[in-house]
């Protein structure tokens, strides 16, 4: 049977539908936003590795996910700029390499999901109840901070056989200065080295501590693992290099900056785990359900031209170990 529509009915059906596709348009899913809250300018690289994992699985910034960024050098400032994020109603909250951000986010809200990087232990932070089950709205990827500086350690002493006192910058707003300094401090008493701690917090702080530094004649500089640092990379590094202060970092970046050498977790394929974690939990899993997830693979990386400014040779174990060997 055919079934003839006159004009009028055509037109009122086409009027029908112009008026029926913008609430269709307005009925289609939004484009989900992921907030992203640091404590210092993300890293190229380490923003690399987080868009990898979420490339990994279907999620594209700008065609079917957006990122707000929040950033803060002054933690203090973290928790009014993650109120703004729960305000937005983003659909995740990813903190960057800072247990201050962590914490702030979880204070925040119980209900958005959180996925943390950080160099803490989130279990004694209080961030989730245990690795193997989270709980909560909150999980993510650890670097293993404070259980890296024995080993940094070890290597600026391989370096300095004959170091006595060695200096440790850390920044005092972040939370989990001190635990760093009485690890750092026990390794050191360990093996009879005296550590010197300076704090900075701004980049004037950065150029008083160094003066500091020259003062006491220290032998070599630690440096505590904090976003902030990594935000002042270039600086620090600049100022090791003036004042001839062999150092150890805790990041590769400051390798590739023109530091002398650095010992650490692969901060790259962590922000790739943690792209995975937003981009499972975005299709329906729940935080409480995905473990915390450890470093399985450290690298260890050395600059041959900061060393020659120095006027240091580094050991041929030094050669035979590293991973990265800048010329």
């Amino acid at each position: 049977m055919t079934v003839t529509i006159g004009r009028r009915e055509l037109l009122v059906a086409l009027g029908g539908a112009a008026a029926a596709w913008p609430l269709a348009a307005r009925a289609q899913p939004a484009m989900p936003v992921i907030g992203y809250l640091g404590g210092g300018p993300p890293v190229a690289s380490w923003l690399a590795g987080l868009r990898k994992g979420l490339n990994d699985l279907g999620y594209a910034e700008g065609r079917n996910l957006a990122i707000e960024f929040r950033i803060a050098e002054q933690y203090d400032r973290l928790p009014a700029l993650v109120a703004e994020l729960v305000r937005r109603r983003v659909a995740l909250i990813v903190t960057a390499s800072n247990a201050d951000a962590a914490q702030a986010a979880k204070a925040a809200t119980t209900t958005i999901p959180i996925v943390f990087t950080l160099g803490a232990d989130p279990v004694a932070t209080g961030l989730v109840a245990s690795l193997a089950r989270p709980g909560g709205n909150v999980t993510g990827v650890t670097f293993l901070g404070p259980e890296l500086q024995p080993k940094r350690l070890e290597l600026l002493r391989e370096l300095l056989p004959q170091a006595t006192t060695l200096a440790f910058l850390e920044n005092p707003t972040n939370s989990q200065a001190a635990l760093n300094i009485r690890t750092l401090q026990a390794a050191a008493r360990s093996v009879g080295v005296q550590i010197i701690v300076l704090r900075a917090s701004t980049a004037g702080e950065i150029d008083a501590a160094f003066a500091g530094l020259v003062e006491q004649r220290v032998a070599g500089l630690l440096l505590d693992p904090d976003a902030f640092f990594v935000s002042r990379r270039d600086q620090l590094v600049a100022l090791a290099a003036r004042h001839k202060i062999p150092s150890v970092y805790f990041a590769p970046e400051f390798t590739a900056a023109g530091g002398l050498m650095s010992y650490s977790d692969n901060r790259i394929e962590s922000f790739r785990k943690a792209g995975l974690y937003v981009g499972r939990i975005l299709k329906g899993e729940k935080p409480a359900d995905l473990p915390v997830l450890q470093p399985t693979k450290f690298e260890f990386a050395i600059n041959l031209k900061a060393a020659k400014a120095l006027g240091i040779e580094f050991p041929q174990s030094f050669h035979l170990r590293a991973d990265t060997v800048i010329e």
